[in-house]
């Protein structure tokens, strides 16, 4: 199968069938043989009744409906596992991605070698202080993290070799920082084009302004277990026993001035440095115990499922 395209949604009933008829029109027209697999992530509308009459029309259209709202990431690595495609082509069903890109973000992971190749909506169509200005905040703080020079790593619109999300797990609300995902995989071969964005024509946007607060989380969630989730205690160790030290250094400090310089002194506990001996010597404890409950936990946890599926279509 040469193309995948994974399409999770939330209420969109509305723009189905013409987001269908445009993918079908797209792939036949370059023939290609592919499939189209819709995630309902919990859809309160017709979406569902939609894909299955669409998967009667069409014996390329799947499906998978979540029992509730799981959100973007769950539905995401729900249809990563499905797909087939040597290519997969991930893009929203809200028609403000364009199918017609589907040819070009193909053959740049087919033929140029591409790993990744993700969006970049360079003329937008959203509003400048709800979604424009928030995203060039996020993307340059992970530009800055991730080292990747993406101007846009939300895109909903991406395409990617098969093995890629085969190899990354998108939990959590991660779906926006899937390149930096990759690349932590060992997928080097990332970049981006310039893909076409046009205004919502059905419905209103599902997400609210907690979205940028949760995505400045979870880029600093990202950044950390890159850099120490293999091993905790490298980061919460350290930190301990640094922590540990000092304490120890002041209580040492103290110790010898009350014995041999100032035995008639006042007391230990009346000197401001038994306070900050006490309290880094608790707060080394702790981070060491942190690290070691994280490496224990690490070792022992075992993989549950972050979703619950009610139905299938072709698959």
């Amino acid at each position: 199968m040469d193309i995948s395209v994974v399409i999770p949604l939330l209420n969109e009933d509305e723009s189905l069938k013409e987001l269908h008829d445009w993918i079908a029109k797209v792939m036949q027209s370059n023939r290609y043989s592919y499939e189209i697999l819709f995630i309902d992530d919990g859809s309160t509308d017709n979406s569902w009744k939609v894909i299955e009459t669409l998967s009667k029309e069409n014996s390329s259209v799947k499906g998978l409906r979540f029992q509730k709202n799981y959100g973007k990431s769950q539905a995401l690595n729900a249809g990563f596992k499905e797909v087939q495609g040597d290519v997969v082509i991930t893009m929203d069903a809200d028609l403000q991605d364009s199918p017609d890109e589907i040819p070009e973000l193909y053959n740049l992971i087919k033929n140029e070698g591409f790993d990744l190749i993700s969006g970049w909506k360079k003329k937008r169509y959203d509003s400048k202080i709800r979604k424009n200005i928030p995203s060039k905040l996020f993307n340059a703080a992970a530009r800055k993290t991730s080292g990747l020079k993406l101007h846009d790593f939300n895109c909903g619109l991406k395409s990617y070799k098969n093995e890629v999300v085969k190899n990354i797990d998108v939990s959590g609300e991660m779906h926006r920082y899937i390149p930096v995902l990759a690349k932590n995989a060992g997928y080097h071969k990332i970049d981006e084009k310039v893909v076409a964005h046009q205004a919502r024509k059905y419905g209103v946007t599902k997400f609210g302004i907690d979205r940028f607060i949760n995505g400045f989380l979870d880029l600093i969630t990202i950044w950390f277990l890159s850099k120490f989730g293999k091993s905790p205690m490298h980061l919460f160790g350290l930190l301990g026993t640094i922590m540990f030290i000092i304490g120890c250094t002041f209580a040492f400090y103290l110790g010898v001035d009350k014995l041999f310089f100032h035995p008639m002194g006042r007391l230990i506990t009346q000197r401001p440095q038994f306070y900050i001996s006490l309290v880094t010597m608790i707060i080394g404890t702790q981070f060491f115990l942190a690290g070691f409950l994280g490496e224990i936990i690490l070792r022992s946890k075992n993989d549950t499922e972050r979703y619950s599926i009610s139905k299938k279509i072709n698959l």
